[in-house]
């Protein structure tokens, strides 16, 4: 099975839109790790093409609020429709278990012992200073959580999350995370 862990950041933020909706928010940088070829790249929306080339065979999507957030936002731009492959969000998990949502630097800080290097606001901040390596090393780092968290789980079926002091597990159920989809999962539309 083809995963794909991915993660996207901004240029603008929802305030400067005027709306909740990600569908609203422009793009800078995609991040992805592919396990098919155990490989990180990042593109901005000027390398798209290159990246419909992985999507379109990718089987399932491993997120942070991506069924949310980044799969929408991402779907804005492609032809074809990116919610027809089977994704696996690991907020969405969490939230079912748990009952309540949980930020990504509180799972990672415990479960991993680590924390993210930054924040959303920052990375607009960046993208508009210029700084796209940041952008690109801070979605980097974030996909990195995300593997690691997702690994995490598929091993021990639990996640844990700090909050203040305290380190509490959420269990999760795992039996269906990595079951291929039974179907193909998209329409190839685009011409490679």
């Amino acid at each position: 099975m083809h995963k794909v862990v991915f993660d996207i950041e901004t240029s603008n933020i929802f305030q400067e839109v005027g709306s909740n909706n990600p569908v609203d928010l422009d793009i800078s940088v995609v991040c992805i790790y592919e396990y098919e070829n155990d490989k990180y790249s990042s593109f901005t929306q000027e390398q798209f093409g290159e990246l419909w080339k992985i999507i379109e065979n990718t089987d399932m999507f491993i997120t942070y609020n991506g069924d949310h957030f980044d799969i929408p936002l991402l779907n804005k731009y492609y032809l074809g429709d990116l919610l027809k492959i089977k994704s696996l969000d690991l907020l969405k998990e969490l939230r079912e278990s748990a009952g309540r949502r949980m930020k990504l630097d509180q799972i990672a800080e415990g479960t991993l012992g680590i924390n993210k290097s930054g924040g959303g606001l920052d990375a607009v901040r960046w993208w508009r200073e210029g700084e796209v390596k940041k952008v690109i090393k801070y979605c980097l780092d974030d996909v990195r959580i995300t593997k690691d968290v997702y690994e995490y789980a598929l091993k021990n079926g639990k996640l844990i999350f700090k909050e203040g002091p305290n380190l509490n597990e959420v269990k999760l159920d795992i039996s269906n995370w990595e079951t291929p989809p039974t179907f193909p999962t998209l329409n190839r539309t685009l011409p490679f």
